[in-house]
């Protein structure tokens, strides 16, 4: 099975937490930790301000993450290019630390299509790609259909493919009798479920940790409840502006300190959902302007937030004390 041993090493001036795999089936890319999936800093005309990126980038370098998720739901790529998806991986790689692994959104509609962006991503720099269902045509895509689409991508991938499942986006679920199946390819090595059902996730751990498969939290606001039941990190939207505070969970979570992880989960719950289901990528990126980093706006058709918006979400961050 699969056997996380926490230990402290010194990188950078900084301790962080390191992690090894034992068992399972072969030597596959570690994915343990916290992740935070960043946005893109747009300026006022729309256009990608890789300037902002670069110094969000620098200040997320010091937390103590297992790395970043770049090209996720939060960086806004459904409104990106794809020359633009592959540039801002370029980047960030230039200025992430190599030590920190960074997870490329490369999905798309088409399989054909996310062959083709994951060979960018990995030349790019990325460390390994995640993979979004695709969704438009959902009444369509049922287990076989995903087995052959993810199977075709991580057949011909350069780097580890993570699957990601966000029903909250698109509407649909990735099966877990898919999951299991793909959870056997040698080039397939997690999962990052956005759902909330802790059930279905605790079954996808037990179905799939004999072959060293890692699933990652796809949410901070029950990352406790899934580290206690397997799952070996989290890429969580408040990691964008409270990365200190997750990774710390993280600590208590692996050391078994589940009392003190309790009474810091319950304070991120609320701040969480406020830039997750309420008021989504603009609160996200209001509430990073009030933490130091670059927010801005969001691209069209996404809105800002409206003052009354802006004054609720205050409130959920300084009523956990974070403000």
């Amino acid at each position: 099975m699969f056997v996380r041993k926490p230990f402290l090493w010194k990188c950078l001036g900084r301790w962080v937490f390191a992690r090894s795999l034992s068992g399972g089936s072969g030597s596959r890319l570690d994915l343990a930790g916290i992740y935070a999936p960043i946005t893109t800093p747009f300026n006022q005309r729309g256009e990608v301000n890789y300037q902002q990126l670069e110094e969000n980038v620098h200040k997320w370098s010091k937390i103590p993450f297992r790395g970043l998720v770049v090209q996720g739901s939060n960086g806004e790529f459904v409104y990106l290019s794809s020359e633009e998806r592959v540039e801002i991986v370029r980047r960030v790689r230039q200025v992430l630390p190599q030590e920190m692994l960074l997870v490329a959104g490369s999905g798309c509609e088409s399989t054909e299509a996310t062959v083709t962006m994951t060979q960018s991503m990995a030349d790019a720099g990325a460390s390994a790609v995640i993979v979004i269902t695709p969704y438009y045509y959902r009444g369509r895509m049922n287990s076989s259909a995903f087995v052959h689409h993810y199977t075709r991508v991580a057949d011909s991938s350069p780097v580890p493919v993570v699957l990601y499942s966000v029903p909250g986006n698109t509407a649909l679920e990735l099966p877990v009798d898919a999951i299991v199946t793909l959870s056997h390819h040698p080039n397939i090595i997690g999962l990052k479920d956005s759902g909330t059902d802790v059930t279905r996730v605790t079954l996808i751990v037990h179905r799939t940790r004999k072959q060293g498969f890692q699933v990652l939290a796809g949410s901070a606001g029950y990352l406790l409840p899934l580290y206690s039941v397997g799952a070996v990190g989290g890429v969580c939207v408040l990691a964008n502006v409270l990365g200190e505070p997750l990774c710390k969970l993280e600590e208590l979570c692996l050391a078994g300190q589940w009392v003190e992880a309790r009474e810091l989960q319950y304070r991120l719950v609320e701040p969480n959902a406020a830039i997750t289901r309420k008021f989504g990528i603009a609160g996200l990126k209001e509430a990073m302007e009030w933490f130091g980093y670059h927010g801005g706006p969001c691209r069209a058709p996404l809105l800002p937030l409206t003052e009354a918006e802006r004054k609720e979400l205050r409130g959920d961050f300084m009523s956990n004390g974070w403000l």
